[in-house]
């Protein structure tokens, strides 16, 4: 029985290694041939021959693609995306989650039936509507089109919310708490990981979307968000030039999200095993 055991647990071993592996090489990949100083976008070999900085340095010295631009546009898009997609999505699932009223449940299937349509379906009305209001061509309109989408996006957070006996709003109202004391000292301690995924997901997306983005910043160069500068480097006639920059800005764009999990996580690992029912 312990012979099968441990060839049971080194197979699972060698799968899971086998997964990492397939896994981590697209990443090593991109980080090394960010550092490789010769070659075009394409050679046969996958660790370079000499290594450089000269790639992120390129980045942001040259005119021709200003990253460093793109790059703060981005970050205040993400930022400003975040504390707004955030608050809503957090107001909105507490409210259907705690506060009863009426078709309460006719909102809740409509709200589902809606979010089985893709967002995109939406682009050309939205920008249309943004066209009428004069914001077309504005981060505004990113931040405004990010933020929209958080109040239809609430029902992972209304299933947490729910998980949370109202047996404690309940003790707490018998002790004299308010609304207001019960959300701010009891649901919201207990919901740290809910909060912590919604701003995660919140702040990565205007780093990875490309199609709202290029739809409604249009033409404008000096408004790019970070996706769609990268891919203006990969054109037929630049591509040679540019492939190890934007390979150097790949790996840049990942530095704000993984420094904010970073950040975040003690506040996710507090949530779950802290709390606030003592």
């Amino acid at each position: 029985m312990k012979t099968k055991k441990r060839i049971r647990l080194g197979l699972i071993y060698l799968l899971l290694t086998v997964l990492s592996i397939i896994w981590l090489f697209p990443v090593v990949w991109v980080v090394l041939s960010s550092l490789r100083a010769e070659g075009t976008a394409y050679v046969s070999y996958i660790i370079p021959k000499s290594f450089t900085l000269a790639n992120y340095t390129k980045l942001f010295t040259n005119s021709t693609f200003p990253f460093g631009r793109w790059f703060l546009n981005t970050f205040y898009v993400a930022t400003m995306s975040c504390l707004l997609s955030t608050f809503i999505t957090v107001a909105m699932a507490y409210s259907l989650s705690r506060i009863k009223f009426k078709f309460k449940n006719q909102f809740l299937k409509l709200a589902l039936v809606l979010n089985m349509f893709p967002g995109f379906m939406s682009m050309i009305a939205v920008y249309y509507i943004l066209k009428a209001l004069g914001l077309t061509q504005t981060l505004t309109a990113l931040i405004l089109v990010y933020s929209a989408g958080a109040a239809l996006g609430f029902y992972i957070a209304k299933g947490f919310f729910d998980t949370i006996p109202y047996s404690l709003d309940e003790s707490a109202m018998i002790d004299g708490a308010t609304r207001k004391d019960i959300f701010f000292k009891i649901t919201l301690p207990l919901s740290k990981p809910i909060i912590v995924y919604t701003a995660l997901m919140a702040f990565m997306g205007p780093w990875v979307d490309f199609i709202f983005a290029k739809v409604i910043l249009g033409d404008a160069t000096s408004k790019y968000t970070v996706a769609i500068g990268l891919f203006s480097m990969l054109r037929a006639d630049t591509i040679n030039e540019w492939f190890m920059p934007f390979t150097a800005g790949s790996v840049l764009i990942a530095v704000p999200i993984t420094l904010l999990f970073i950040f975040m996580q003690k506040y996710y690992v507090e949530g779950i095993t802290g709390g606030s029912v003592k």
